[in-house]
C-alpha cells in the first residue's frame, strides 16, 4: 500500500501476518444425544470457537505490531521531506543521499548568481563567493529529530527547512563593498576641553547594512527571487541627552576648583589644567561614554609637583672601572597608588566641597634591575670610535657634540631592541640645550640649531658598525667630508632622517661616550661574538668637480672651498672562527659640494 506517494518498502523489509487455516476433531460423538440445559449451569462453549477467537486476535496483535514496526522503521521519521525530498524511512545516511540527490538536481539554479540590491546599488553575487550552501548533515539531523506519533508516522507528512549557512566574513566584505560610499561611520559621543573648558561632541549613527542581511539572503537563496537587503541607522549607546548630563555633571565640576592630593609624605594641589589633562571621556566600540582618569596623562601634567611627595625609582647601570663595566645598583621608589588614585579621584570631582583625595604611596622596584643586569651579559669593550672636530669645546657646533654625547651616555640596548638616537634623544631644540651651528639645507651650509650632532651621529653609527651590529636606518651626508670615512657616515635632522640599529646579538649592548677639546668617542661594551669586523673600499667613481655658486653677503651665508663628487662602495667583512661570515655592501654617491662664495659674482 502507498502512503502519501511513498513506495512501500522492500519485501524483506515490510512487517506481515500469516494466517493458516485449521480443523479440530470433534469433542462429542455424534450417535450421543445433546445433554440438558441445567438453568444453574453456564452454557459451554465449544472448544473450536475458543480456539478461533484467540486465532484472530492473535492475528489483529500482529497487524498491529507489523504497522509499529513499519511506521519507525529508519532514522527519519516517514512523511519527512526536505525540498521535496522524501527522506522519511530511511537511515541517515540514506536520507542524506537522497537529499544530496534532490540538490544536485536543483544545481543549475542554486549557483545561479543571486541579485542583490544594497541600498541603491545593484549586484550580482555567486552562492560560492560567499559560502552560501545548505548543510546536508545538518538538515538530515534536523529531520531525524523531528517529532511524530505512530498514527502521523503512517498516514501524516512534514515538510523540514534546510539548514543553510554563509560564511559570514564574506558575506560582510561583499554587502560592504557594495555599500560602498552609501554608508557612514558613527560619530562617537566625547567630551573634549579646551583649556579648562569641556566641549561635547554629540553622537551621530552610523549607515550600515542590516544586521538581518544574512537571513534575508539565505531565504531569497532558496526562493530563487531576488533580494533586497535595507540599510539602516546604528546610534551610539550614548545619547545626546547623555552627553550633556556628563557635562553637567562631571566635566565642568571637576575643573571648577583644584583638588588636594594627600600622603604621609606630605600634599600637593592638584590644578584645574591638570584635572583636565587627566580626565577623560572614552567611548567604546558601541559608543557607550565612560570616564576614567589617565593617570600616565595627570602624571605628566602634574611634572615637579610630584617629586614633593614620591620618590622616583633609579635603575641600575654600568661604569666603566678600570677598563671593565662594573655595576652601579639602582634604588626602589615610592611612587602614588595609580589604581587607587584613578577611582579616587574620580569620585571627588562631581563635588564643590571636601575636594581631597588620600593617597597611598606605593613601593616601586627599578625597571632593570641588577639580577637583570648581570644577565645582559655586558663584559668588555667590543668597538670603538673616535671623530675629531675643531673649534675648541666653546664653540657652538662644539657645544652641541658635547650636549647629544652626554644623553646617550649610559644608555643600554637589549638583545634584539632598536636603539634610535631621535627616538632616545627627543627633539634636539633650543628649549634642550642645543645652539645655532652649520648645518646642510637644500645643498648649501646654513645656521640651523642642533648643527654639529650629525659629526657625533657618524662618530656613533661607525662604533656600532665595527661592533657588527645591524644597520637599520642611516642616510649619509650630501657632502663628503674629510674629516669622516667616505659612505661609512651618517647625517641625521630630526624628525625626518634617523640613526637607527639594532641589537642582534644575545648580549645587551652598553653604549659609552666622552670627549676632548678636539675629539669625541663612542665605545659600544658588550661580549665579543666576532673575531673582526674591517672594512674594505672599492674605488672612487663617477668623480664630478665642484662648481662656483656667488651667495649674497650675510650672517646666513657660509663660504665653503667646495669638494668633488663620487660614488663608492665599501664592504663591511665579518669574520668569525678564523673565516668570513658576512660581507656586506654600502654604497654611495656624494654630490660635489660647490664652491660658495659670499659676495658678488666679479665682472667677465
Amino acid at each position: 500500500m502507498t502512503l502519501y506517494g511513498e513506495k512501500l518498502p522492500p519485501a524483506d523489509d515490510r512487517p506481515t501476518v500469516q494466517v493458516t487455516a485449521v480443523s479440530w476433531p470433534d469433542d462429542e460423538p455424534a450417535a450421543v444425544a445433546p445433554a440438558p440445559v441445567r438453568a444453574d449451569v453456564p452454557e459451554r462453549v465449544p472448544r473450536r470457537r475458543l480456539l478461533l477467537a484467540g486465532g484472530v486476535a492473535a492475528a489483529v496483535l500482529a497487524a498491529v505490531a507489523g504497522a509499529g514496526t513499519y511506521a519507525y522503521a529508519g532514522d527519519v521519521p516517514r512523511g519527512t521531506t526536505v525540498l521535496g525530498a522524501e527522506l522519511g524511512g530511511r537511515s541517515r545516511a540514506g536520507a542524506a543521499q537522497a537529499l544530496c540527490a534532490e540538490l544536485e538536481r536543483r544545481s543549475a539554479a542554486l549557483n545561479a548568481p543571486l541579485s542583490v540590491t544594497v541600498g541603491e546599488k545593484r549586484v550580482e553575487v555567486r552562492p560560492a563567493d560567499i559560502g552560501l550552501a545548505i548543510d546536508v548533515d545538518a538538515t538530515v539531523a534536523a529531520a531525524a529529530a523531528t517529532e511524530a506519533h505512530p498514527v502521523s508516522r503512517l498516514v501524516g507528512s512534514r515538510t523540514i527547512a534546510p539548514v543553510v549557512v554563509v560564511d559570514v566574513t564574506r558575506l560582510d566584505a561583499t554587502l560592504r563593498e557594495a555599500l560602498g560610499d552609501q554608508g557612514r561611520a558613527m560619530t562617537m559621543p566625547a567630551i573634549i576641553f579646551t583649556g579648562t573648558t569641556p566641549k561635547p561632541v554629540y553622537p551621530k549613527p552610523a549607515r550600515v547594512v542590516d544586521p538581518g542581511a544574512a537571513d534575508t539572503i539565505k531565504a531569497g537563496w532558496l526562493a530563487g527571487r531576488p533580494v533586497t537587503v535595507p540599510l539602516v541607522e546604528k546610534w551610539p549607546a550614548t545619547s545626546r541627552a547623555e552627553v550633556d548630563r556628563l557635562i553637567a555633571e562631571l566635566a565642568r565640576p571637576a575643573v571648577s576648583a583644584p583638588v588636594t592630593l594627600s600622603t604621609d609624605q606630605g600634599s600637593i594641589t592638584v590644578p584645574p589644567a591638570a584635572i583636565a589633562d587627566g580626565l577623560r571621556f572614552v567611548a567604546d566600540d558601541a559608543g557607550k561614554l565612560t570616564p576614567r582618569i589617565d593617570v600616565k596623562q595627570l602624571r605628566a601634567a602634574l611634572g615637579e609637583r610630584l617629586a614633593k611627595i614620591e620618590v622616583e625609582p633609579r635603575d641600575a647601570s654600568l661604569a666603566i672601572a678600570g677598563g671593565k663595566p662594573k655595576a652601579v645598583p639602582g634604588r626602589a621608589g615610592k611612587q602614588v597608588d595609580a589604581t587607587a588614585l584613578g577611582r579616587d579621584l574620580l569620585a571627588v570631582l562631581p563635588q564643590t566641597d571636601g575636594r581631597t583625595v588620600t593617597a597611598t604611596l606605593k613601593p616601586v622596584e627599578p625597571e632593570l634591575t641588577e639580577a637583570k643586569l648581570a644577565e645582559l651579559g655586558i663584559r668588555e669593550r667590543v668597538a670603538t670610535f673616535t671623530t675629531q672636530f675643531t673649534g675648541g669645546l666653546s664653540s657652538p657646533r662644539s657645544q652641541n657634540i658635547i650636549r647629544v654625547a652626554k644623553d646617550v651616555n649610559g644608555a643600554i640596548v637589549k638583545p634584539g631592541e632598536t636603539f634610535s638616537l631621535n627616538g632616545h634623544t627627543g627633539e634636539r631644540g633650543y628649549d634642550q640645550g642645543y645652539q645655532d651651528a652649520a648645518t646642510i639645507v637644500n645643498g648649501k651650509l646654513v645656521p640651523g640649531v642642533g648643527g654639529g650632532v650629525s659629526q657625533f651621529t657618524t662618530t656613533l653609527f661607525n662604533a656600532a658598525y665595527y661592533a657588527g651590529l645591524e644597520d637599520v636606518e642611516h642616510k649619509p651626508h650630501s657632502f663628503y667630508f674629510s674629516r669622516y670615512p667616505a659612505v661609512i657616515e651618517s647625517t641625521i635632522y630630526w624628525p625626518q632622517l634617523d640613526l637607527k640599529f639594532r641589537n642582534n646579538t644575545p648580549y645587551g649592548v652598553l653604549i659609552t661616550t666622552s670627549y676632548t677639546s678636539s675629539t669625541v668617542t663612542v665605545s659600544i661594551w658588550s661580549t665579543k661574538i666576532y673575531d673582526s669586523v674591517k672594512t674594505e673600499y672599492g674605488p672612487r667613481r663617477n668623480i664630478t668637480q665642484p662648481s662656483t655658486v656667488y651667495l649674497e653677503p650675510g650672517p646666513s651665508c657660509i663660504a665653503t672651498g667646495g669638494s668633488v663628487g663620487f660614488a663608492q662602495d665599501a664592504y663591511r667583512v665579518i669574520a668569525k672562527d678564523g673565516k668570513v661570515i658576512k660581507r656586506e655592501r654600502f654604497s654611495w654617491r656624494y654630490a660635489p659640494e660647490p664652491r660658495f662664495i659670499c659676495g658678488p659674482k666679479p665682472a667677465a
